[in-house]
């Protein structure tokens, strides 16, 4: 990986995160915090990483060149690893060998408070801001999380460096008082899709994909609907869902009770070049999501010259989908309806924006992200902030 400044080189890296790519849950930014790590490591950076533990996961293992250490479940990963970090300050516990120059805190809604012990080495990472996600854990535990989110932790990381992933993201931030000069924006990369599944063949008949982790404010139920809506003018029409979540049986149970079962394949959890090769047959690919902060699963559908269609006030979406041009953003469901239809029956408008979508996705890659990412580090370690597209 390239060097990107002459700051002092960061030799060491700690990564707090939720959940690591092996979690049953994980997703897109599980897969930005690990490809990061595993570029870092690559180039010769010691790179821990401290994240929730799940049925069959070690307690400490290693993946793509990280040291994964694991600890607690969704809710208690944030005190056990409190309880790493202030102990590895000592020399003890499951962190005593990370040592880290700089912390990226992964705030997944609620950060893990690596600045109470390591102070300014602490870099804050957001994909987005959860107002519109808080609701779904309950009143009380909603109310809370929004409060930790919007109010405590601007006000306790004000010194602190922050890294997001998106332009949107970033004007989130702002809005909850962040220092724009703090805010730095390193975008996804993408994991190059198999060669093989690049030159399969498109289904003959329309098919339209989802990949997404199946839960509520995925809003899987607007594709389903959507297939539903266009099922008498196009019979043949098929929705693949690529993902798994605990959400999936109720969207088994929507799309029986909307009579349209057989035209739709819950995939769950399956191997890339399986992914890709649904994604290489699909014709549109569909992200109705209520929140993004990039939308990974846009660029990887761009790959295969295959446009998204999403929701313009899902923030990320703005930056990863081009409306018009590689895409199309909408303002609901009804528009979501309506522009599936436009797409499945215009051929020359669908290989035009899959076209750019394919020449777009060529502009992002790991190694990049990584350098930029490495960029934010040093500058962190030498006692500077970074702001703008890294």
């Amino acid at each position: 990986m390239p060097r990107a400044s002459r700051d002092p080189q960061v030799q060491r890296v700690l990564l707090l995160g939720w959940r690591d790519t092996g979690h049953p849950q994980g997703g897109g930014s599980e897969a930005y915090l690990q490809r990061i790590g595993a570029q870092l490591a690559a180039a010769g950076v010691a790179v821990t990483m401290r994240t929730a533990r799940y049925p069959g996961a070690a307690r400490r293992d290693t993946l793509d060149g990280v040291t994964v250490s694991r600890g607690g479940g969704p809710y208690s990963v944030y005190v056990w690893a409190g309880l790493a970090m202030v102990a590895a300050r000592v020399g003890l516990g499951p962190l005593r060998g990370a040592r880290p120059d700089v912390v990226i805190d992964t705030q997944n809604g609620i950060p893990f408070l690596a600045r109470l012990a390591y102070g300014r080495r602490s870099v804050l990472l957001v994909h987005h801001c959860h107002r519109e996600q808080w609701p779904v854990a309950g009143r009380r535990t909603g109310r809370f999380g929004w409060f930790v989110e919007s109010r405590l932790s601007p006000a306790l990381h004000r010194r602190n460096q922050y890294v997001t992933v998106s332009l949107p993201s970033a004007r989130e931030l702002t809005d909850l008082g962040v220092t724009p000069a703090q805010i730095a924006v390193v975008r996804n990369g993408l994991d190059e899709a198999p060669q093989a599944s690049l030159t399969a063949e498109r289904s003959a008949t329309p098919r339209v994909a989802v990949l997404s982790r199946l839960v509520p404010h995925k809003q899987i139920e607007d594709a389903l609907d959507a297939v539903a809506a266009l099922r008498p003018w196009i019979p043949d029409l098929h929705l693949d869902i690529v993902g798994g979540g605990w959400w999936e049986q109720r969207l088994v149970a929507h799309a029986a009770a909307l009579g349209i079962a057989d035209a739709v394949t819950f995939h769950g959890h399956i191997e890339d070049e399986a992914k890709h090769l649904v994604v290489q047959r699909s014709w549109v690919h569909l992200m109705p999501s209520r929140k993004e902060g990039w939308g990974l699963a846009v660029i990887e559908a761009a790959q295969h010259g295959v446009p998204t269609i999403g929701y313009r006030s899902s923030g990320g979406l703005t930056d990863s989908i081009v409306d018009g041009v590689t895409g199309l953003l909408v303002d609901g469901p009804e528009e979501l309806v309506d522009s599936l239809r436009r797409l499945l029956t215009d051929p020359v408008l669908r290989d035009e924006l899959g076209a750019k979508a394919r020449a777009r996705s060529a502009e992002f890659s790991w190694t990049l992200s990584a350098a930029a990412m490495r960029t934010v580090l040093e500058s962190v370690h030498a006692g500077r902030f970074v702001s703008g597209v890294v």
